[in-house]
């Protein structure tokens, strides 16, 4: 019996040492008979100096004794020893409707004033983070940023602000330099998510094998050298808001298949994480390649494009809206990095208007900006301009001047069919697709074929 009571101390004591409180027992008769190790911490008072004592005698102002006789509970009674502060709770203890003695709770104030001062900082922490991802993830551009009246891209910008509205993807096709980006800006600012974050990543320029915690984020200790804690993904912070994959063309196609598993389900899972969480974004991707050639050769989904492809917009290149080149122009000079009053020369528009501007808006921004350099002057001529504009004759207009103009466009068709089948092949399929890039029927093809005299 006695061994089986002593078992049960120890295994009583056991207990009251693993609580993270401070833990006092008086008897009956007010004796101390047990404390654990907090109860040491908190108080400063060792085990030896207060175990089988009274308590009124080694502790001044003991209340325990008092509730051994009105048996009521006390809570939350401050005491403050020396510099340390805490509150206990007091509660007698019966067995078979006697009363054994009495336990007290401590909890150190001062523990508790070090734990708030660290939620503190902690929400301090929290709103500045906030502060900095509402402010790095916000839509710079709108629709007024776009300029121009050619009636193409009229048409997309209307499109594109018809699609804003609604939560479709939005897969934009282009050129570079043609002004994908702004497009994804204005769209995610004219949309009913533009109160939540537009998060922009470039596929191209992150490797595939970072690209994924990237987009997705990890757990912490999910490979070598993860931040501790884990990281948060670019899908998750753009919750509720817009994700902006540029250069969609470059994901490798691993990836697609787990960015189209996200668009099916609308949810994902964190490197090295058990659990799916699930995300409310929208998807508006760009890219300057063409994803129906890509998806003809293998590199490209089929079924994610058509997922992306929501609604496509397909951003005309500056040289077939040659009407809005002096007014992006003007655009430019404005810009409060140049002189306001910026005039060219009727030469210098000559060769700027007859330029074919494979680089697009961002190659005459960067042109407009070296003859700003390098004019002394409010005046821009043609020795002001980069050297590639200065050439008086430009690759793209060079023609055999002895073949008529109905040779000329025979000739130039021809190029652009074989150039158009080189890419898709010369099979049915390749062939269907090659008539859908060209914009006409299977049919027109093959007569094309046949009237150039096209040989495989």
């Amino acid at each position: 019996m006695d061994h089986s009571l002593n078992q049960y101390v120890r295994w009583l004591q056991g207990i009251i040492e693993a609580i993270n409180d401070g833990i006092l027992v008086i008897d009956s008769e007010g004796i101390v008979r047990l404390i654990n190790d907090e109860y040491t911490k908190i108080t400063g008072v060792k085990k030896e100096d207060i175990i089988g004592k009274p308590l009124s005698e080694v502790r001044e102002g003991a209340i325990s004794p008092t509730v051994l006789i009105d048996k009521k509970r006390r809570s939350a009674i401050y005491r403050k020893v020396g510099e340390q502060e805490y509150v206990v709770d007091m509660a007698p203890i019966y067995y078979d409707h006697q009363i054994l003695g009495v336990v007290n709770v401590l909890k150190s104030v001062n523990e508790v004033k070090a734990l708030t001062k660290e939620l503190e900082k902690s929400k301090i922490k929290l709103a500045q983070l906030e502060k900095t991802v509402g402010h790095l993830h916000q839509a710079k551009y709108t629709f007024h940023d776009i300029i121009g009246e050619d009636k193409e891209i009229k048409n997309v910008i209307e499109l594109a602000k018809r699609t804003a509205s609604s939560n479709l993807n939005v897969l934009i096709q282009g050129e570079s330099g043609t002004g994908k980006e702004l497009f994804a800006h204005a769209i995610h600012n004219e949309s009913p998510r533009s109160g939540y974050a537009f998060v922009p990543i470039n596929c191209a320029a992150i490797p595939s094998s970072l690209l994924e915690s990237e987009l997705f984020g990890y757990e912490e200790g999910s490979f070598t050298n993860s931040k501790k804690g884990g990281k948060i993904g670019l899908f998750e912070l753009a919750d509720h808001g817009t994700l902006f994959l540029d250069e969609i063309g470059d994901l490798s196609l691993e990836l697609q298949a787990k960015l189209l598993r996200v668009l099916q389900e609308g949810r994902i899972r964190k490197i090295g994480g058990l659990k799916e969480q699930e995300v409310n974004v929208r998807i508006v991707a760009a890219t300057n390649k063409d994803l129906l050639q890509m998806v003809a050769k293998g590199r490209f989904r089929e079924d994610l494009f058509y997922r992306l492809n929501g609604v496509q917009l397909m951003i005309p290149p500056l040289r077939s809206r040659k009407g809005d080149l002096f007014t992006l122009i003007d655009k430019i000079v404005k810009h409060k990095e140049l002189p306001f009053h910026l005039t060219f020369t009727a030469d210098a528009k000559k060769q700027l208007f007859e330029y074919h501007w494979p680089g697009n808006v961002r190659e005459l921004l960067n042109a407009i900006h070296y003859a700003a350099t390098m004019t002394d002057s409010e005046t821009i001529d043609i020795v002001h301009l980069p050297a590639f504009l200065q050439s008086n004759r430009m690759a793209d207009d060079r023609e055999d001047t002895n073949l008529s103009l109905k040779d000329i466009l025979e000739r130039k068709e021809r190029e652009v069919i074989i150039k158009t089948l080189k890419i898709y092949g010369t099979s049915l399929k390749g062939k269907e697709l090659a008539a859908q890039k060209l914009g006409i029927s299977l049919a027109t093809l093959y007569n094309k074929i046949n009237q150039l005299k096209i040989k495989f």
